[in-house]
């Protein structure tokens, strides 16, 4: 299948990075949740008018950190994302999706 061939999502997806379950396909996902989980604690703190370099006093890390977790260039570890949405004054939920 080419690009000029594709009618749906899935079908680029199925192009651009394999099958689903393979695993460049399931790093994509990966990676597209990671920037979406980003891009929400970015809107967040925009949200309540905090700046990074505000938000990064409350969780205790510098200003870069908070600026390349907000643009996707580092991958958190729990413990710092945990820092980084209590400093904003949200807490984690889990929930199943089963």
């Amino acid at each position: 299948m080419e690009y000029k061939d594709i009618k749906t999502f899935e079908e680029l997806l199925n192009l651009k990075y394999g099958d689903k379950g393979t695993p460049t396909r399931n790093d994509f996902h990966s990676k597209a949740k990671a920037f979406y989980i980003c891009e929400m604690l970015k809107e967040e703190r925009k949200k309540v008018n905090m700046t990074q370099t505000q938000l990064a006093e409350l969780a205790d890390m510098k200003k870069e950190v908070i600026s390349r977790i907000e643009n996707g260039k580092v991958d958190v570890q729990l413990s710092t994302f945990l820092r980084v949405i209590e400093g904003l004054g949200l807490q984690l939920k889990l929930v199943s999706i089963k």
